[in-house]
């Protein structure tokens, strides 16, 4: 494996995507590029169009110091408009680029599992599905069925209790409000719920804040609980790694909603 950084660097080698649930109904992503439709020269000309931007392909082979990629934070990866050639590439590039840490993350379940078996799936490079409510948990079962080395679940947005979401052959979960003026807010009972659900299953868990304009707005603490919790397993070591990386400029306590 190579070596641990806190050090975060997005990489889109695919920008833009579609609706494809309800937890994209207010997307960051999409209100970012949508911005800046119309100007001309812009890298969002085209808004949140689906775009691939092959002169981005090799950018991780020339980063020298060792990262975490949050992979097509601006996209989907497993869109269904994006070639299975191109997927390959992006996976070949994972691939080379051994000294970092790569997160791809998809709500796309039924495109990962075609392409699963003609993708190569090196230690380095960590899959996570979004599951923001129950109606979603195919999608987690889609995410067992890949040879990932860390397997992860984003709850973020929560728009629901997933206190029954089978969390077998998960190895870390990220729960979340949704950002935005139009934001849907979690309930404190589905995060204390999911939190103590990931704990007896030793899944890690994260808790990155109730979303908002402001993430990780505070309130009244609820139970004295951290907002990120280990569990003792060892073989779980390289997930409780990558969970202590994420960028706590965001962090959140389970506090009471603001």
């Amino acid at each position: 494996m190579p070596t641990v950084t806190r050090r975060w660097q997005s990489w889109n080698p695919v920008t833009g995507c579609t609706h494809v649930s309800a937890g994209c109904a207010h997307c960051y992503a999409e209100r970012f590029a949508e911005r800046w439709r119309g100007l001309p020269g812009h890298h969002y000309e085209h808004g949140f169009d689906l775009m691939l931007r092959p002169e981005r392909l090799e950018l991780p082979l020339h980063w020298r110091a060792p990262r975490r990629v949050f992979v097509t934070s601006m996209g989907d990866l497993f869109h269904e408009e994006v070639p299975d050639e191109y997927v390959q590439q992006v996976f070949a590039v994972m691939e080379r680029a051994r000294h970092h840490v790569f997160h791809v993350l998809t709500k796309r379940e039924e495109r990962l599992l075609a392409l699963s078996a003609e993708l190569p799936w090196p230690a380095n490079v960590h899959l996570g599905v979004t599951v923001e409510h129950m109606a979603c948990a195919r999608r987690a079962d889609a995410l067992r069925a890949v040879p990932a080395a860390v397997r992860h679940i984003s709850a973020e947005p929560l728009l629901g209790p997933l206190d029954e979401l089978d969390l077998e052959g998960i190895d870390w979960l990220i729960a979340g409000g949704e950002s935005g003026p139009d934001r849907r807010p979690p309930r404190a009972e589905w995060l204390r719920g999911l939190r103590d659900h990931c704990l007896a299953a030793g899944v890690a868990f994260t808790f990155k804040g109730w979303g908002g304009r402001v993430q990780g707005a505070q309130g009244r603490l609820l139970d004295g609980r951290e907002w990120h919790e280990r569990p003792s397993d060892p073989a779980l070591d390289e997930a409780r790694a990558t969970a202590d990386s994420v960028a706590v400029a965001r962090q959140g306590t389970l506090w009471d909603a603001p």
